[in-house]
């Protein structure tokens, strides 16, 4: 039977997932510190609320499927599967090292939980589209299938044909959530390739669109039994980030997309022997309060 975890709950454990996001970037020397630290809320809805999944049974036939297609994210899938039982917490010291099954991108074969291997950004709604076009029109079965996706990666032409073909045949168990952080390697998204309006274009290729705050976990759990509620259609959530959450020197800086802590000075950001200090001090407090001593 499923843990109830209260809405309070589930906001200490995702600020719980922030500090081992750190902690692995740390440990690793490299990896991408803003997306992570923004989707550790969307993650810990996902895993303590909204799959149905089993951490002992990870090939279990049932469970919901979850897709990254940005894995380079995948600091903050790492720490959250580890909370919620898939492997020791203390495996994610290993991340980024050699031979480790934590890679910096997420290998199917590799570690048990992992439906894809991902890396080519704008592939993900492509396999997602066709795992949940098996699930509905040919198995005929009751999962379904969250892809989760970089705003960048709308930039990809890959990623519209995936959205035709889902619109085109009503994959209604399919919910794609796209982090709308606005930063991508190279800048602001809306600088590199402009993306709006993303709600009006997905609604012409016939899919259902929520505005979510990614930051309000309560939110992100509604919208997702929302999802369930809609016929005929796949759903996509426009899910509204702040890259870097919790760390006042990264939020929205996209020059924190691919780099760690304490590696490297940045013009107007603290020396990077405090980085790490700064970046865990702030990440065990929330608005002044503290709400997490997850050490």
């Amino acid at each position: 039977m499923k843990k109830e975890y209260s809405t309070k709950d589930l906001e200490k454990k995702a600020n719980e997932i922030r500090q081992d996001i750190i902690r692995m970037l740390v440990k690793a020397g490299s990896g991408h510190s803003a997306g992570p630290l923004g989707m550790a809320d969307v993650f810990t809805a996902l895993y303590f609320n909204v799959l149905k999944h089993d951490s002992k049974r990870p090939d279990w036939e049932e469970r919901d499927r979850l897709i990254l297609s940005n894995g380079h994210i995948c600091p903050v899938r790492y720490a959250a599967m580890a909370h919620a039982g898939y492997f020791p917490i203390q495996e994610l010291d290993t991340f980024r090292k050699f031979g480790s099954r934590l890679q910096g991108h997420p290998e199917r074969e590799r570690l048990p939980g992992l439906e894809t291997t991902s890396g080519p950004l704008g592939s993900g709604l492509s396999q997602a589209s066709g795992i949940a076009y098996v699930g509905k029109h040919i198995d005929k079965t009751t999962w379904r299938v969250y892809c989760v996706m970089s705003d960048g990666e709308q930039e990809a032409g890959q990623t519209w044909e995936a959205a035709m073909f889902a619109g085109k045949n009503r994959l209604d168990n399919l919910c794609a959530i796209i982090d709308r952080n606005n930063i991508q390697i190279d800048g602001f998204t809306e600088d590199v390739m402009p993306l709006e309006s993303l709600k009006a274009k997905y609604e012409a290729f016939n899919w259902h669109v929520l505005e979510v705050d990614g930051h309000n976990i309560e939110g992100i759990v509604d919208a997702c039994n929302q999802a369930k509620a809609i016929h005929q259609k796949p759903t996509v959530f426009i899910c509204h980030t702040i890259p870097g959450k919790g760390v006042s020197f990264m939020e929205n800086d996209f020059k924190w997309h691919g780099a760690p802590p304490g590696v490297s000075n940045m013009p107007g950001e603290p020396a990077k022997e405090d980085q790490v200090g700064i970046a865990l001090k702030e990440l065990r407090t929330l608005q002044g309060k503290i709400i997490s001593e997850h050490e």
